[in-house]
Order: structure tokens, then C-alpha cells, then sequence
């Protein structure tokens, strides 16, 4: 059960021997001598390079915003620079004072501040190669990590840092898990992530320059080449550093049905996402309405679909609402759209007169289409006006419907006052207690002067 537990015993002499490295390492550095010298020296590049980046970070900034015509690669790079801006002074610093004590001195008495200018660029190269992972917290995990790695190879204590962390581990029966063979997978699926993300960017770029595919299979195709990317990095990562899948693969069996019956609504958004992407019916571009909301769809996810309105507004609808609720599809097939207004004429005017006046003005409109001709019908006889219907074809529905609909109701307002016809409104006869009684003969006389 003890050695089960902790295999502590070669982790305290692993412990004491680096312990005892250091301490004698340490010792040795603070004799008088030159060893001592080149640390007083790091010591002072380090200073002179606290001073350096203060004085130039500020300028650099600003030159910086001032760039504002240079590719969005060159700018982040531009960024990184600025951040890591006083590991890099301090590195030309070093590597300055070094070659010059070579080419003074021997070059025993230049050795630790060689070794301080290599530490240095290489975490400066470290800091940019971590870049590529996106995501920020496998980015520290993956640049702490190489930073740790490149700075013991470098002081000559690796291996027994290695076997330090080796032996303080946890087992369990035949599963034994140590610290280092935690932050090495860690640090390999950091990578293995980069890389992932690496082809899955430039496969998506390819995959929405094909024309031949539709918009929703080339969504699905990039979310299946994404989780398949990914889910190959994370076992990638494992397997790489020795971790036996076979166990794994029992677990994750056992953590998907537990997830299948708590996660009920995340799966059925995540079905629903495939269902519609498979059948076409939704896809990026399309004009549609669900409830209250109109607009037109921004990007498909396997959770939800986004949809932006007119107002710029962004409505995150899940997918399982799209494929059991109604849903108003106004380019499924085609990006045709009629639309319909409805006015009101007097009763003086010649209906066939309004009908060809109402048409015309629909036509001048600009984004009615003449193709498909507009049409207009009388629809009733109202209790103040002849009601008509104007129906009319656009084919661009994300330019929006009310701004089109308010446009044919002004050019019906010009072309209406231009040839005389009148659109009447509701008059009513009001009249207060205590008033004259009232006689026939006057509502006559009030029918005769009123303006309708």
C-alpha cells in the first residue's frame, strides 16, 4: 500500500540532490572572483534593460498606432514585440557585453553571461512560437512550460529535474500518474492544439472558396473537421506521453451517458445543428423569421444559429427551436419576396385610373422588380374610401421590408397628388348635450358644405 501511494523516499533523494546543485552552484557564484563579476554584470544588464524598455514601450506604442495600414499579422507581431520588449533589450545586452569579454578577456570569464544571453533568446523564441495557440490558457501552460524545459537544458540540470518529478507520482494499481507526465501532456496537447487550429483554419479557408458545395454542407464540413482535429490533438497529446487510452475510452463511455441524460438540451441543439445543415432547409444568408424575429442568418454553430436583424441586433436561437417551432424561410428556394400595402381612394375617383396610377408608382420605385410586374385589386368598399391592394416583387429581402414598403407609399403619395386623386379620411358629427335640437333639414345642409 505504501509504494501504491508515494514513491517518496527517491523523490527525497532526488530533492536533496538538486537542492545540494544549487546550493553549491550558488556558493560558488558569490566567491570573489569573476564569477562573481559576470553576476554583478547580469545583474546591471538587467537593470539597464527595466530602463530601456520603460523608455521605448511608450514610444513604440505610439509609432504603432500611427500604423494603421499594415496587415493584422504584422500589428499582433508588432504587440508581441512591445510585450516581451525588455527580455529582448536585455538579450542584445548580453550578447553585446559577451562577444566584447570574449574578445578582452578569456572566455571562462565570460561563460555566465553567454549563458544568461542564450536563456534569453530562447525564451524570446519561446514567446513567439507560443502565439500560436489561440487559446490563453494553454498558451501559458505551453510558454511556462518550454520556458521551464529551455532554462534546466540550459543549466545543466534537466535530467535531474526530470527525475525529481518523475518519482514524486501517484499510483494506482497498474495507472501511475506522476507530475511530470501531467505538465508534459499538458504541454503536448497545448501543441498539438496549435497545430489543430493551424489546419483547421486553413482548411476552412479552402472548404469556403469551393463554390460546388452549398453554404450549410460547407458549415458542416469545417465542424466535423474541426471536433475531428481537436479530439485527435487531445489523444494525440495523451498517447504521446505514454498514457494508456484503453482505460480512457471506458471512462469517456461512462461520462457520455452521464451527459446524454444531464445534458438533454445541449445534445438535442447539437442534433438539431446536424439535422439542418444536412437538410438544407437553414442556411448562412438565408432571410428568416422565427416568432417576433426578422433577419437573416449570420452563422450556424452546433448550439445555436445567429440571426441579424435590420437594427443590428444579434438573436441567438437555438437549433432545437428551428427544427420543432415555425420558422419563416423568405430565400429557401429562391430570393424572390412579394410584398403587399393596402390604401384607400375616394369614391370620386375612377378605380381603373388609380389601379394603372398605383402601378406605375410602383414600378418607378427603385428594388421592385419589373419582371414580375406589380398588381393591384379592389378589395372592398369601405364606410370612407375604395380599399385597394398593391402587390409587388423585390429580390433582395436583406435590404430589408419596411424600407421598400415605405418607399412605394411615398411614390403612391407623388403620383397620387400629381394626378388628382384624393385619399379621404373618417369624418364624424359630434355634437354636446344641450345643443339646439336637431331637424333634418339641417344634416342635409351639413352634408352639402362638408369636404368629403
Amino acid at each position: 500500500m505504501e509504494e501504491d501511494i508515494l514513491e517518496a523516499i527517491p523523490l527525497k533523494d532526488e530533492l536533496l540532490r538538486i537542492w545540494g546543485n544549487v546550493t553549491g552552484f550558488t556558493s560558488d557564484l558569490l566567491q570573489p572572483g569573476w564569477k562573481l563579476w559576470q553576476v554583478l554584470i547580469v545583474l546591471a544588464i538587467m537593470v539597464i534593460a527595466l530602463l530601456l524598455r520603460r523608455w521605448a514601450a511608450d514610444r513604440m506604442t505610439a509609432w504603432m498606432r500611427g500604423q494603421t495600414g499594415r496587415p493584422k499579422w504584422q500589428l499582433r507581431a508588432l504587440v508581441i514585440v512591445r510585450n516581451r520588449l525588455g527580455l529582448i533589450i536585455f538579450a542584445l545586452l548580453a550578447w553585446a557585453v559577451f562577444i566584447a569579454m570574449r574578445e578582452m578577456t578569456w572566455p571562462s570569464r565570460s561563460y555566465l553571461v553567454g549563458l544568461s544571453a542564450t536563456i534569453a533568446n530562447a525564451w524570446v523564441v519561446v514567446a513567439f512560437v507560443s502565439r500560436l495557440v489561440k487559446n490563453p490558457f494553454l498558451r501559458k501552460i505551453v510558454t511556462w512550460g518550454l520556458w521551464g524545459y529551455v532554462t534546466l537544458f540550459y543549466l545543466g540540470i534537466l535530467e535531474e529535474t526530470k527525475a525529481a518529478l518523475e518519482a514524486a507520482a501517484i499510483q494506482f494499481g497498474e495507472f501511475r500518474l506522476s507530475i511530470l507526465g501531467v505538465l508534459t501532456a499538458l504541454v503536448a496537447i497545448g501543441i498539438f492544439f496549435a497545430v489543430a487550429r493551424f489546419l483547421a483554419v486553413t482548411t476552412t479557408a479552402r472548404i469556403s472558396k469551393v463554390e460546388d458545395i452549398s453554404p450549410s454542407m460547407r458549415v458542416l464540413m469545417v465542424k466535423l473537421l474541426q471536433i475531428i482535429l481537436y479530439a485527435g490533438a487531445f489523444f494525440l497529446g495523451l498517447k504521446a506521453v505514454g498514457f494508456d487510452l484503453t482505460g480512457l475510452a471506458v471512462l469517456s463511455g461512462a461520462i457520455g451517458v452521464g451527459l446524454g441524460f444531464g445534458l438533454q438540451k445541449v445534445v438535442s441543439n447539437l442534433v438539431s445543428g446536424v439535422i439542418i445543415l444536412l437538410d438544407k432547409s437553414i442556411k448562412p444568408g438565408d432571410v428568416i423569421s422565427v416568432g417576433d424575429t426578422f433577419g437573416w442568418i449570420n452563422s450556424l454553430t452546433a448550439r445555436y444559429v445567429s440571426i441579424t436583424t435590420r437594427d443590428g441586433k444579434e438573436y441567438l436561437v437555438p437549433n432545437e427551436d428551428l427544427i420543432t417551432g415555425l420558422v419563416v424561410n423568405w430565400s429557401h428556394t429562391n430570393q424572390l419576396v412579394r410584398l403587399d400595402i393596402y390604401f384607400g381612394t375616394a369614391y370620386s375617383d375612377d378605380p381603373h385610373v388609380v389601379r394603372r396610377v398605383a402601378i406605375e408608382a410602383a414600378l418607378a420605385t427603385e428594388r421592385v422588380l419589373s419582371i414580375k410586374a406589380p398588381v393591384c385589386h379592389i378589395v372592398g368598399f369601405g364606410d370612407s374610401s375604395v380599399d385597394y391592394i398593391l402587390r409587388f416583387w423585390i429580390n433582395d429581402p436583406t435590404d430589408g421590408l419596411t424600407n421598400i414598403r415605405g418607399n412605394v407609399y411615398l411614390a403612391l403619395w407623388d403620383a397620387f397628388r400629381e394626378n388628382g386623386i384624393s385619399i379621404p379620411f373618417p369624418q364624424r358629427e359630434v355634437r354636446m348635450l344641450g345643443d339646439a335640437p336637431f331637424h333634418p333639414d339641417e344634416a342635409g345642409e351639413a352634408s352639402s358644405k362638408s369636404p368629403g
